[in-house]
């Protein structure tokens, strides 16, 4: 049995769980989350504690236990506090703008790229070449960030792209024979 799914989820104030099925709802004062659990699992609410119990007998039950509650753990967290990401522009010339819904990105390519933020997602720049990416469901963050990131990944030679904030970049020599 897992672990890591025994643990009781304390509810902050201002947040409310209800549970149908494999259906959850969490309401706090950033936002609103609905998620589905994975097969196997209930979700009990007990006034202000959280419980996940595993109902399958399956040998990957242990696995699946731990895995919902971690996802509605971090339900609970984005809804108080929200996820935000950090990406870096490198490059002459390189640049980012917010423009309603839309981030206008200028890469090198012969047109500027508008990547269209979804729904729940909201983006700031910072000096044109740093952009967070902010939001209550930490797996759609992550999955526009990483969209954002594709769109122009640091080449190894130069550093040129979009990076993470806190990624390191190896980079390489280059030709050895130019002097």
């Amino acid at each position: 049995m897992s672990r890591i799914g025994k643990k009781v989820i304390t509810l902050p104030a201002g947040v409310k769980v209800t549970a149908k099925g494999s259906t959850v709802h969490v309401e706090g004062p950033k936002g609103k989350l609905d998620g589905i659990l994975p097969a196997g699992v209930e979700v009990k609410v007990t006034g202000q504690q959280v419980n996940v119990v595993l109902t399958s007998t399956e040998r990957t039950g242990g696995a699946i236990h731990g895995l919902a509650r971690s996802l509605l753990a971090n339900m609970i967290e984005g809804v108080t506090s929200t996820y935000s990401k950090t990406l870096e522009i490198n490059g002459v010339g390189y640049r980012a703008e917010v423009k309603g819904a839309s981030i206008n990105l200028t890469l090198g390519f012969s047109h500027p790229v508008v990547f269209a933020l979804p729904k729940g997602i909201t983006a700031e720049v910072d000096k044109q070449t740093k952009i967070v990416i902010k939001g209550v469901d930490k797996q759609l963050v992550g999955q526009v960030a990483a969209q954002i990131r594709a769109i122009k990944p640091p080449e190894p030679y130069q550093g040129k792209g979009i990076k993470y904030a806190d990624e390191v970049i190896r980079r390489k020599e280059g030709k050895a024979g130019a002097k």
